[in-house]
């Protein structure tokens, strides 16, 4: 589980920087300056339960285990986002954006959301198969 930790937080923060720096560009900002904060690690580390958790939905059509997903994907979120924000240290703030709750979550990126555990679905149950 630890090295599906380091994979996900690692893919994680990668993910963040490509997407902060596709938003730049939407802003027409030319140097495509992507960011993250060291707390983004853990957190999309979390994504490793994805993997267990894969193995028991394997059965359950695409759609459902994306929405799954999506639904673990807010918990963290907006559970982590919590926590840090009780401390001054919660690196996002959604309150300026339309669907947003609490500034911590999003609910238009539940498409993204439930892409992306997909995704981690697809990349912790391939390495998965090379450690068993």
């Amino acid at each position: 589980m630890g090295q599906q930790f380091i994979l996900c937080g690692g893919i994680g923060w990668c993910m963040e920087i490509l997407w902060t720096g596709i938003h730049a560009l939407c802003r027409g900002e030319a140097a495509l300056t992507g960011r993250s904060s060291l707390w983004m690690f853990p957190i999309y580390g979390f994504a490793a339960v994805i993997g267990p958790v894969s193995r028991r939905l394997k059965k359950i059509p695409v759609f459902f285990r994306g929405c799954i997903y999506m639904t673990g994907i807010f918990f963290v979120e907006f559970s982590t986002g919590t926590l840090l924000k009780s401390h001054f240290a919660c690196p996002w703030d959604y309150s300026h954006v339309p669907f947003n709750y609490k500034g911590l979550i999003r609910l238009d990126y539940a498409p993204v959301w439930f892409a992306t555990g997909l995704f981690f679905e697809k990349i912790l149950s391939k390495n998965l198969e090379k450690t068993v």
